[in-house]
Order: C-alpha cells, then sequence, then structure tokens
C-alpha cells in the first residue's frame, strides 16, 4: 500500500496504525479447578523473555496510556472444542519455532535481493525451492507470469482451502522498505503450520501459498484472479508489517485506486524560427496537470489526486510534440473512485489530441469480521460466551496480550489485495515493528527495520495466529459459514467489484476543438 511519503507507488500499506484508538480489555482467568496452561513460547520464534520492544497493554484497559513490560496472559480454553483449538495452537507454535532460524535466513536473503515488480526472479526461486523441498507441489512461472508462483499442499479427498498470499517486490532506489520479505516468509509460515496442524490433527483441507508480484504497482494480484488462481480459495489470508513503539493488530480498509495516463500528441517546430508551425504538447499537458490540482480543493478529504509529467526528446528550442501524464486517482470505495476518475479525465481535456488509458485498479480493501473479529467488544464476547472467541482478535488476546482495533475509516493507502477481497472472504491484518527514528513505510529507516530480529518475531507472532485461524476455517464448518455469511452481507455486489477490478481498459481520446 501506499500513502503520502517518499517513493510513493500504488500498492503497499505505510503508517496505517498512526492515531487514536480506544479498547476494553479483561482477561479471561481460568476457571475454578481449572489449571492456568502454559503461556505460549515457542523458542526463538515466540520466545519467553519478548523482545524489550515489546510492551504488553494492561489486561484491564488497553486504552491506557499507561503500558507495562512483561509476558502476556495465559490462554485458556473453556471447552472441549476450545481445547482442540488450543492444541492446534500448540502444534503451530511447535512448527513455526522449529523452522524459525530458517524462516529467518529465507527473510533476510530476500531483503537483501530487493526486486522491482514483475522482476522477483530470486524471490521466486528462492522461495518455489523452499517450498519444494518441504513436501508442497510447486507451479513455477504460475498462469503466464513469470515471477508468479503456486504451492499447494492437499490432504484427504473433502475439506476446505485456505489461500495465503506472499508478496515480494521491493521499491526502487531503497529495497524492502515496506517489509515485503517480512510477508513472504509470514505467508511461507503461516502455510507449513496450516500442513502441520491438518496432519497431526486428522482435518482434510487444502492450503494454498502464492506468490503474488508487483504489489505496490501493476495489481499482479489483479492479473492472477483474472486468470483464476484464487478460484478454487474458501477464504484467502496474508499480513502486513508497519512502523509501531508497541505491539499492536489493525484491520483497516484502503481506499480505491486508479492508475490513468494520459498522452498529448502536438506537432514539433523550431521554438525560435517558426514557432506557430507547432503544436506544444507539453503546453497541452500543463494545462491539464494545472486544471486537476485545481480540481483537488473540490474533492473528499480522503480522496487523492496525484500525478507526474514525462516526454521524450525534449529541447528547450523544439516544440515538444508528445508529453504524458500519469495518475493515480484514489477515492473511498469503487463507486467513488469511478466518480472522480471521470471528473479527473473531464479536466485532462486541452487544445490537443490527448489518449488516455486506464492502468491497474486496486479496490477499497473489505476485511472479513467474522475472520477478523469484532476487536472493540472482545473483552465482552469472552466473557458472556467463550465460543465465540474463535477469531483472530480474540486469539492474539487470548495468546498473547496483543491488543487490536478496527477502523471505521479508511487509509490513505491501496493495495491489490482489495481486489481479492471483493471476489472471497479475506483478512489482511497489519502488525507492528519496532522501527529507528519512527521511520515509517517507503522509507529506508523501514528497510533496516525489515529485517531486525524484533521484525522477525512479530511477523512469525502474526503468523502463528493466521494459520490458527486458517486451521478454524479448515477444522468448523459452522464457522466457515459465518465467515460466508458475512462476507455475501458486506458484498452484494462481489462478482462486479472482482470484474471492475481489471487492470486492462479500454483506450478512450480525449479531444478538442
Amino acid at each position: 500500500m501506499t500513502s503520502n511519503l517518499p517513493h510513493e507507488r500504488s500498492g503497499c500499506f505505510s503508517g496505517l496504525l498512526a492515531g487514536s484508538r480506544r479498547q476494553r480489555a479483561c482477561q479471561h482467568a481460568p476457571r475454578q479447578g481449572e489449571s492456568a496452561p502454559r503461556a505460549s513460547s515457542p523458542g526463538k520464534a515466540l520466545p519467553e523473555e519478548l523482545p524489550g520492544y515489546v510492551r504488553i497493554a494492561s489486561s484491564c484497559d488497553f486504552g491506557s496510556a499507561k503500558r507495562e513490560t512483561g509476558h502476556p496472559p495465559p490462554y485458556s480454553w473453556a471447552t472441549s472444542e476450545k481445547d482442540y483449538m488450543a492444541d492446534a495452537m500448540r502444534t503451530i507454535e511447535d512448527t513455526l519455532r522449529e523452522l524459525g532460524p530458517e524462516l529467518r535466513k529465507l527473510s533476510l536473503d530476500i531483503h537483501d535481493h530487493p526486486e522491482l515488480r514483475f522482476e522477483e526472479r530470486y524471490a521466486h526461486d528462492r522461495l518455489t525451492e523452499f517450498m519444494s523441498s518441504r513436501g508442497f507441489t510447486v507451479t513455477r512461472h504460475y498462469l503466464g507470469l513469470a515471477t508468479a508462483w503456486r504451492a499447494e499442499f492437499k490432504r484427504g479427498v473433502r475439506g476446505r482451502t485456505v489461500g495465503v498470499n506472499a508478496e515480494m517486490d521491493a521499491l526502487p532506489g531503497i529495497g524492502h522498505a515496506c517489509g515485503h520479505n517480512l510477508i513472504a516468509m509470514a505467508g511461507v509460515g503461516v502455510a507449513l503450520a496450516l500442513r502441520a496442524a491438518l496432519e497431526k490433527h486428522d482435518v482434510p483441507g487444502t492450503v494454498v501459498l502464492l506468490g503474488t508480484p508487483a504489489e505496490e504497482s501493476g495489481a499482479g494480484k489483479q492479473i492472477l484472479m483474472d486468470r483464476g488462481a484464487y478460484n478454487d480459495m474458501d477464504v484467502c489470508i496474508m499480513c502486513h508489517p508497519t512502523a509501531g513503539e508497541t505491539q499492536e493488530m489493525g484491520f483497516v480498509s484502503s481506499l480505491a485506486l486508479q492508475s490513468l495516463s494520459v498522452e498529448y500528441f502536438g506537432q514539433a517546430a523550431h521554438a525560435g524560427y517558426a514557432p506557430w508551425d507547432g503544436v506544444n504538447a507539453l503546453d497541452a499537458a500543463f494545462v491539464a496537470y494545472a486544471g486537476i490540482s485545481a480540481l483537488r480543493q473540490q474533492i473528499r478529504p480522503e480522496q487523492r489526486v496525484h500525478g507526474v509529467i514525462s516526454g521524450r526528446d525534449w529541447a528547450p528550442n523544439v516544440i515538444p510534440d508528445y508529453a504524458k501524464v500519469s495518475w493515480s486517482v484514489r477515492a473511498e470505495t469503487r463507486d467513488a473512485l469511478e466518480k472522480l476518475r471521470e471528473r479527473v479525465g473531464i479536466h485532462s481535456r486541452t487544445h490537443a489530441h490527448a489518449v488516455g488509458e486506464p492502468c491497474e485498479r486496486y479496490l477499497d480493501l473489505r476485511q472479513n469480521p467474522v475472520l477478523g473479529g469484532p476487536t472493540n467488544h472482545i473483552p465482552d464476547l469472552l466473557n458472556e460466551c467463550p465460543l465465540l472467541a474463535e477469531d483472530l482478535s480474540s486469539t492474539a488476546h487470548r495468546c498473547y496480550g496483543i491488543p487490536s482495533y478496527w477502523s471505521t475509516s479508511p487509509a490513505s493507502a491501496s493495495t491489490d489485495f482489495g481486489n481479492v477481497s471483493h471476489a472471497l472472504p479475506a483478512l489482511h491484518p497489519i502488525f507492528t515493528i519496532p522501527s529507528p527514528d519512527g521511520a515509517q513505510n517507503h522509507s529506508p529507516g523501514f528497510a533496516r527495520a525489515a529485517r531486525s530480529e524484533a521484525a522477525h518475531t512479530a511477523a512469525l507472532r502474526t503468523a502463528a495466529l493466521l494459520a490458527h485461524t486458517g486451521f478454524r476455517v479448515h477444522s468448523d464448518g459452522a464457522f466457515c459459514a459465518r465467515v460466508r455469511a458475512a462476507y455475501d452481507a458486506g458484498t452484494d455486489a462481489a462478482a462486479a467489484g472482482a470484474s471492475a477490478g481489471t487492470t486492462t481498459g479500454r483506450q478512450y481520446e480525449i479531444t478538442t476543438a
């Protein structure tokens, strides 16, 4: 996701946990006569001694300004069903603890070989080799995309399919400054931990890990979706790091985004000898740019329009015969995006021939509330009905004491995972990692933070939570039905949303006399 930070690109989350949040929480104590289970402590990956940066919120008031350092409260399930899920969580944690050093090396290898959109060749080879060596069926160069891949594990002849996304691309000049090395590594961890849980607890199901190129720009997930990569999935999950001093998880929406390129064609002429013989394409682009700059005053606060002008073979003594303006248009929903894009198109009309072409489109992100959980009411749900403590937020609270929140307003950023969330139930939590001097995503400081041991620990803990939620989908039909019902209720035009997210659009002409 992207925001108004340096090195802005189409996709990628940036600084999404900023802002005030209020939450109440109350520790769920073991019942009378019930011994408190051990706290989760999977060795190096999920350590007994938490990193110094982790400050666990008070178990009575997550909204308090005062934070305390120490172990999170132990978790205890209230029923035999919860004992079963607790056993699954221990399997997941044990798996990630064992794999921790290898996953750490994998993350650093990807971090140290940053690659731009659709050029993630090293990451493609490294990740596919890793998954193939661990028994997954791997398809390289998946569906005609050279750097896309699919790794699949299937147990039994029936069961549901949980999809996991692994992003891999970096940013020009500043490498993995959005932490996609952590996303790829966490995706691998989720897939391997899910497989271990399915095998040990005798549950049928399929795990699909997709290597999705070009998230920063290029909408690789939409291309894969157009080609059927997500058709067999019941749900799809992934996670994303952001900067934060305390450990938190967030569930936020994002802005829908449409990229738009407008080319201006004029007539070259000698700028000193016969300028009247020329038609200045640069002037046309400049007038359009100025008009859209004025339009910004009349758009809603959460909407964004930003662009750059480029050309070819320009010289000050030659009337430019070609110019191009590349725009990114963002709005809170798909419908609002379409209206704003039309307004930008109107302002692109100038006294020169222009041809515009819609490029990739990123839809707004729709977090599934059953997968993620009603985070603002977790304490009440845990006390009133422990059976409802089955989603990621309540598991994060029980197992690790991690506070989480659900944002009611979209972040000023965009991701192609939003397109996925319009096509099927999806979850995309963001998790905090410590960043030097508060460096946010898309900065050199965040690139350094993304290779730290503390970032690795936070990513593995998030992977454990996602794997636990995925296992719930595999093992609990009633839960999966509620997940689907929530998706159906929140996406009245899910099919239309998926098709509207196509990465290519018709060409249209903008001409004036």
